[in-house]
């Protein structure tokens, strides 16, 4: 599409209320919908209520938390399908089934048409997908094709960029906005649905994405770089059990040091919560290669053996026996004036 044709396009959006449009009708088992409803900051109350300077309405036709149902909750697709919903940004929640191998039936289907046959999934998303001014693949499966795209199985699935090319861009030129997860953490669902409609309303900037689709902003530091543990495996402490509370996890299998991911430094909900926040090990859920790429989950890799190994015997050990000495010299201690004396010796120099 032409530039001209696409300010033409922004500027007829501005002010409109913003549908979204939510596929859960992929390969996928409707967590990241759920996960949504413990958004706090911002939260989906804040955002359906248009509780933001400069946000349009923002309407949400998602299957899990539709009051409609049948062909009344059906209706907003098909308007969609047909050119009578605009703008709209397409949610998918679900890797994409390869349709071509599905044999006589479907592997994921949403609604009916008007013989009473099922429509599936892939028929959707050419229907809405170049009418969509947005379009946000939703957690792993939808970003990357995630757990249904393992090797060996049946259905072919794969990733919505996979589906529908990695080049292709929306009636408004923008990329496919892959935010992955599994499920995705719960405030980068609403920010990032936020972020689209204010670019939709002309009042923020495009979205800005890395490489893999990703939201820059949410994925630009691996999970160590944000994990209150990072500071055991400087020093060379390693849990040796899942219950030990010291020590960084790599030795347990964490993937930490290789997995882009904000959530140790967003928490779960309200800031509280987030995988090795809590002792629990990072499994790389976010990565394009996951899961096949990161198994066993319990089983840490050579390369974090070799790396804890080469701290343990090297680095760590000399950096912390020379903290915990300048600490206990130092750092642990009162300052010597404060007790009692028969002169003020705490460096004071009246210049009377």
């Amino acid at each position: 599409m032409l530039l001209a044709e696409r300010v033409r396009m922004q500027a007829e959006l501005e002010g409109r209320p913003v549908n979204v449009l939510w596929l859960t009708s992929g390969l996928g088992c409707d967590g990241d919908s759920v996960a949504m409803t413990a958004a706090t900051n911002p939260s989906l109350e804040d955002l359906l209520r248009g509780c933001f300077p400069g946000v349009p309405p923002v309407i949400v036709y998602n299957p899990l938390l539709a009051y409609e149902s049948g062909a009344d909750f059906m209706r907003a697709f098909f308007d969609a399908a047909a050119g009578r919903l605009d703008p709209f940004i397409l949610v998918l929640e679900g890797s994409v089934p390869n349709e071509q191998i599905s044999g006589e039936g479907d592997w994921a289907t949403l609604g009916a048409d008007a013989a009473g046959d099922p429509i599936s999934t892939c028929t959707w998303i050419d229907r809405l997908a170049p009418r969509a001014a947005a379009v946000l693949a939703l957690g792993s499966c939808a970003a990357y094709g995630g757990i249904p795209a393992m090797r060996g199985n049946p259905t072919g699935a794969m990733g919505l960029r996979d589906y529908l090319g990695p080049s292709w861009v929306s009636a408004l030129g923008l990329p496919i906005v892959n935010l992955p997860g599994c499920p995705v953490q719960p405030d980068n669902i609403t920010e990032t649905l936020l972020v689209l409609a204010l670019h939709l309303a002309g009042s923020g900037p495009a979205i800005d994405l890395d490489e893999q689709g990703r939201p820059r902003w949410l994925f630009g530091r691996t999970v160590q770089e944000g994990c209150a543990r990072a500071g055991f495996a400087e020093q060379g402490e390693f849990a040796r059990t899942p219950a030990d509370d010291r020590g960084c996890l790599v030795k347990l299998g964490c993937k930490g040091p290789v997995a882009k991911c904000n959530v140790p430094i967003r928490g779960w909900i309200g800031g509280v919560g987030g995988c090795p926040n809590v002792g629990g090990i990072c499994i790389g859920c976010t990565m394009p290669g996951f899961p096949d790429k990161f198994m066993p989950f319990m089983a840490p890799s050579r390369l974090g053996l070799l790396v804890a190994a080469s701290s343990q015997l090297t680095y760590g050990p000399v950096l912390r026996r020379l903290r915990r000495r300048v600490i206990r010299r130092r750092f642990d201690r009162e300052p010597e004036w404060r007790r009692p004396a028969s002169r003020l010796d705490t460096g004071y120099d009246p210049r009377w």
